[in-house]
């Protein structure tokens, strides 16, 4: 059982196919759920929700320690991300989405964290705005939980549309594609600061790795009463000169917006755009559920960001889970044909964003394939 799945996170998440026949999907084998539209058989509707994860956890740890609600802001950017980069991996346009605020209103103040979070979806809106990506926010619903949740829950749900003809399905993809792969972390032109890079999954390992017992002591609603007390030797304002930031700041360190990225580069590249992947949940393996066929071959991947190493070093963590639960300093990734390598690069540069090509696709069997090759061992999924 790998750290994760003692944790109570298991990254496959079994049990999920049974949903597939009820589920009406024009493209089986790409990132989200295309439907027609009932108004328009031309046109595809995306409608996608997800959450901020457990990452909240670790912004109400800031908050009980200080009193601080702006620990929350950046959670809105992370819910709002983890659907906007999806609905982009189909070159969907967004249209509009609401958001669900479920908290525990015995432990936090109802009117900081919403304020903390209008203000973050209002800076994510405007920014996105300014970098010619303009979709609506509707509300949506507040939740005074209790009896039901330990501290609260962020999550997002999205609208987007798209013609049918310019789904990116991913039946395009072929042998002798080229990933090329954009970094979680670093600075973009349109973020405020460097990020760490660890966007919105893993933060259960991560957490209880780094954190220390006493916050579980202080603040037992942040965990489990059997499992993933914290093993950790770092208190959330502890800086670290390998992070360039303090542990709690680096573990909320927002998820990259790549919506801009994504639009420049099918602006650029067109159809040399076979598939994308936004490398949450999974981590490096997303690109599992692209096409039909495939084995990836990831062999040239980055250094992983400093917060991956430290993760990995202070658990001790198996570097096979660890390419399987964190994206590792990649967060999204373009199939392309290798003739459009060069557009899609220079599009992410253009916005900040590093880039490059970190692997190929190969010839598989019936069922798609990954070997992730690292200086620290070489890693078949499948």
């Amino acid at each position: 059982m790998s750290r994760y799945e003692a944790l109570g996170v298991n990254v496959r998440k079994p049990g999920i196919e049974r949903f597939k026949g009820a589920i009406e999907n024009l493209y089986p084998g790409a990132f989200c759920v295309v439907q027609r539209d009932p108004a328009d058989p031309e046109v595809g509707l995306v409608t996608h929700t997800d959450s901020a994860g457990t990452k909240p956890i670790q912004a109400y740890i800031g908050y009980r320690e200080t009193g601080d609600a702006s620990w929350f802001r950046g959670l809105a950017q992370d819910a709002l991300a983890m659907n906007l980069n999806d609905i982009m991996c189909v070159g969907a346009d967004p249209v509009t989405f609401v958001d669900y605020v479920a908290f525990n209103t015995l432990q936090i103040d109802r009117v900081a964290l919403l304020g903390a979070l209008a203000d973050g979806f209002l800076g994510c809106l405007d920014t996105m705005k300014e970098e010619g990506i303009s979709f609506m926010f509707a509300g949506g619903e507040t939740a005074d939980l209790p009896d039901l949740l330990r501290t609260l829950d962020i999550c997002v749900t999205m609208v987007g549309r798209v013609r049918l003809a310019d789904v990116i399905t991913g039946e395009r993809i072929e042998p002798g594609d080229l990933i090329v792969g954009l970094r979680s972390g670093g600075g973009a032109r349109y973020e405020r600061g460097i990020n760490s890079g660890i966007m919105s999954n893993g933060h259960t390992l991560a957490r209880a790795t780094l954190m220390s017992p006493l916050y579980v002591e202080r603040y037992p609603e942040v965990s489990h009463p059997s499992r993933g007390r914290y093993t950790g030797r770092f208190m959330f304002d502890d800086y670290l000169d390998e992070l360039a930031s303090t542990v709690g700041e680096a573990l909320l360190s927002p998820t990259r917006l790549y919506a801009p990225v994504a639009r420049e580069a099918l602006r650029r590249a067109g159809p040399g755009v076979h598939g994308m992947a936004h490398n949450t949940g999974g981590g490096q393996t997303k690109c599992l559920r692209l096409g039909s066929g495939v084995a990836y071959v990831k062999d040239n991947l980055p250094e992983p960001d400093p917060v991956f190493r430290l993760v990995q070093r202070e658990g001790g963590v198996e570097w096979r889970e660890m390419y399987q639960d964190f994206n590792m300093g990649v967060g999204f990734e373009f199939i392309v044909h290798p003739d459009s390598v060069e557009d899609v690069v220079s599009a992410a540069e253009s916005f900040g964003v590093g880039a490059a090509v970190i692997g190929r696709c190969e010839r598989s069997g019936d069922s798609n394939s990954l070997i992730v090759s690292t200086p620290m061992g070489d890693f078949l999924y499948t």
